[in-house]
């Protein structure tokens, strides 16, 4: 699965934590879509692995398992961000 890449706006905490609460995509018309987090897991800095979405991240990537709804139905996304780039990509 090829990630996409996508908006993201997020909360950063004093303790230097990173939480996205909103995400946009384009869609394949190219009009963006707009979605809320409804939950997040942060499963960063597990080490360097390959995801279970095809994607090889290092340990200082930032991965988020998150929950959206997409036309009535929640939908699983992960997140992913390589800092010190302000790149966000999705894959779903």
């Amino acid at each position: 699965m090829k990630p996409v890449n996508i908006d993201a706006i997020c909360l950063h905490s004093r303790d230097g934590k990173t939480a996205p609460l909103r995400i946009r995509v384009v869609d394949e018309d190219g009009l963006y879509q707009a979605y809320t987090i409804k939950e997040c897991r942060d499963v960063s800095h597990q080490g360097a692995r390959i995801m279970p979405d095809g994607v090889y991240v290092c340990d200082n990537t930032l991965i988020f398992e998150c929950t959206i709804n997409v036309f009535g139905r929640d939908k699983l996304v992960r997140l992913y961000n390589e800092p010190p780039s302000q790149e966000w990509r999705m894959t779903h």
